[in-house]
């Protein structure tokens, strides 16, 4: 069994802060711990507005607190976030993402982050060696 504090995650060496400022990420859950997926609880700062495409990697995304929106690149449409909101970027969809206030999210990432990532010019994470399969 593993039981983690997300204080005590946030205080020890599984937060990540992002070099734009837009969010910061305590990965409560990584590869390392082998469940097939990793768990993050991530907070997006008031006003962010950025892009990202995860072109690696499967998200859910649940929103805890706070207002902002989602929009799909593709279509241009804008889908509404509030808590108890959840998207689901099943297709690698390239998306904005805009925080009206703070919103805090749980996000649940396949195949499972290391734990240091940040997001490339692209949006994306990306793939570690060891999770490339071959």
């Amino acid at each position: 069994m593993i039981v983690r504090n997300l204080h005590e995650c946030e205080e020890g060496n599984r937060k990540i802060v992002s070099p734009d400022g837009n969010w910061d990420s305590v990965r409560m859950l990584l590869k390392e711990d082998n469940m097939g997926f990793s768990f993050h609880v991530t907070r997006i700062n008031k006003g962010a507005d950025f892009q990202m495409h995860y072109q690696n990697h499967l998200e859910a995304v649940f929103c805890m607190s706070g207002k902002g929106e989602v929009e799909t690149i593709a279509d241009g449409k804008k889908y509404p976030i509030v808590p108890g909101t959840l998207y689901i970027l099943d297709k690698n969809d390239k998306h904005m993402l805009r925080a009206f206030e703070e919103m805090r999210m749980a996000c649940v990432f396949n195949p499972p982050l290391h734990g240091t990532e940040v997001h490339n010019a692209e949006g994306a994470y990306e793939l570690e060696a060891d999770t490339i399969e071959e």
